[in-house]
């Protein structure tokens, strides 16, 4: 299995516009190595090519579908009567990030 590099994680830091510190490249690729030491653990295990993807932890689980109903929805000036602040027509909140 090909290992991540210091140059692969910049490329790719670069490509994604996050910038990465040498040390966070650094922290960066030490956790792909604790990924790469799982992936390992994960391979040893014998016969486990022969084991069926799972769609659902459980066996038994089925999906059932809801059929779609099309209804009224509820007047966006009637919800907005129970807002203590509003802007227009949209809920108005403190802020919480500066």
């Amino acid at each position: 299995m090909k290992k991540f590099t210091q140059e692969m994680v910049v490329s790719y830091a670069d490509k994604l516009l996050i910038g990465l510190k040498e040390d966070e490249v650094e922290m960066v690729l030490s956790e792909f190595e604790a990924i790469d030491k799982e992936i390992d653990l994960i391979n040893e295990i014998p016969n486990i090519e022969s084991v069926e993807p799972m769609t659902h932890c459980l066996d038994d689980f089925e999906y059932v579908l809801r059929e779609d109903i099309v209804e009224e929805s509820v007047d966006i000036d009637e919800l907005l009567q129970n807002c203590d602040s509003k802007l227009d027509r949209e809920v108005k909140v403190p802020k919480v990030v500066e």
